[in-house]
């Protein structure tokens, strides 16, 4: 399969051409897809939509008509996601949005290739509440109009995407993104402006939109239709197929009409606030004085806005110092600290030095010898059996400390420092230590 990508170096684009390149190298190996040299060596009768990228073609500004030309008389699917945002003159719109949109399908039908096209337009195009009056909704919703003439026309397939607020890495900042600028503005400790902050945005991360995108290419893409701005569903494959031949005359005024099944959407998206965005970001930028992991569950707009701040980072923040405190015994250091599931450590014990000699009540620890020789030792409180493991950085395990039991853990070696890696359940608090000193083994 060749693959077209126009608007290549945009933000969408430089996301998409990354992830199609990393399928076509044999470097993504979770979507169903790969090179076109394991071709062969997929049972393609038990995996349908398997599909393998011979060439992905990046087209942008600075490509030739010829380009453009050779690529539609080979390519197998487009990715149309050219288009012009912040042009100098409005006329500008129209003329990026709907004049290339016009002069890509035109180039397709020149060489009657009736492949499937996908087209990037925006929720502005629903031309409805705030965007009553956009004309960049109208050049988007013209480019829409001309897709499905263009279906209807040849047959060919097309989807077409309204995106809403896109956000993640290499989204350029002050330009078409408020969540671009917020990260990049607190990452790097710049001044952000929020009007209103009970605004609330409909955000798609960027890997979800990708994912969505590589689905559509292997015909999973998901259809629906809108009401204004809500999104009605109508699941996958569920869309209007212009090139059905059926006699059902009744079908085909509804496809006409634009029955649901007309658009295409990503079906992971978030709703926040500017003002909530906003909070989160400032949370993240203190990670480095506070250690402490933000909440950020699996699948949440958190984890995603996690990413996404993190890829504006400067290089001057992505390292940061850490406090040590060190004594003639060695040194300990916290890394992290989470909300809700403890910290973790790093303990450093110079050769023959024996740590700990103490125990909890409720806390729990595991320690993982990462370097060096060890011995671990715990002594349940009011008995005299000791328990003792001896662990080392040549086999890496991890040893539960037991409530309840006074425990230590000495470097055996004479010449090298023990690193261990130190999980607690809860981060320390000097109020409530629960840590009371007791001696493993009496003298």
């Amino acid at each position: 399969m060749k693959i077209l990508v126009t608007g290549a170096k945009g933000f969408v684009g430089k996301n998409l051409c990354a992830q199609l390149n990393n399928i076509k190298d044999g470097k993504a190996k979770n979507y169903g897809l790969g090179p076109a040299s394991e071709a062969n060596t997929v049972n393609t009768s038990s995996n349908a939509n398997a599909l393998f990228i011979e060439e992905v073609f990046e087209y942008d500004i600075d490509s030739t008509p010829e380009q453009l030309d050779t690529w539609c008389k080979e390519v197998d699917f487009v990715f149309n996601l050219a288009g012009v945002n912040r042009p100098k003159e409005q006329s500008e719109f129209m003329q990026g949005n709907f004049g290339f949109a016009s002069t890509l399908l035109d180039t397709l039908k020149k060489h009657g290739n009736k492949c499937p096209v996908m087209l990037s337009s925006s929720q502005q195009a629903s031309l409805t509440g705030r965007f009553g009056n956009s004309e960049y909704g109208r050049s988007k919703k013209a480019g829409e109009e001309l897709f499905f003439d263009y279906s209807k026309e040849t047959g060919a397939k097309v989807l077409v995407y309204r995106f809403p607020n896109l956000y993640g890495k290499w989204c350029r900042p002050n330009y078409n993104s408020a969540v671009a600028t917020f990260c990049n503005n607190i990452a790097n400790d710049l001044p952000i402006t929020v009007n209103d902050p009970n605004v609330e945005l409909e955000l798609l991360y960027i890997d979800d939109l990708v994912d969505e995108m590589i689905a559509a290419l292997k015909g999973e893409e998901h259809h629906c239709e809108f009401n204004g701005l809500d999104v009605i569903p109508a699941g996958i494959g569920h869309g209007i197929d212009y090139s059905d031949t059926s006699s059902n005359a009744n079908a085909k005024a509804n496809a006409n009409a634009g029955h649901i099944g007309r658009y295409c959407y990503c079906p992971i998206t978030h709703k926040a606030t500017l003002g909530e965005i906003v909070d989160l970001l400032h949370k993240f930028a203190e990670m480095p004085k506070t250690l402490m992991i933000p909440q950020i569950p699996a699948n949440s707009f958190a984890k995603r806005l996690y990413s996404a701040f993190l890829s504006y980072l400067p290089k001057e923040k992505a390292i940061f110092d850490l406090k040590m405190n060190v004594d003639n015994r060695g040194s300990f250091t916290e890394l992290v600290h989470t909300l809700n599931c403890g910290q973790v450590s790093i303990n450093i014990s110079k050769p023959g030095i024996t740590k700990g000699e103490h125990w909890h009540n409720s806390k729990w620890e595991q320690f993982i010898v990462v370097s060096g020789h060890g011995l671990i030792q715990l002594r349940k409180e009011g008995t005299d059996e000791v328990i003792e493991y001896e662990v080392s950085g040549e086999k890496i395990q991890s040893v539960i400390m037991l409530p309840g039991y006074t425990h230590n853990i000495i470097n055996l070696s004479d010449t090298e420092d023990l690193v261990t890696v130190m999980y607690c359940n809860e981060i320390f608090d000097p109020n409530r230590p629960d840590t009371y000193f007791d001696k493993v083994k009496s003298l």
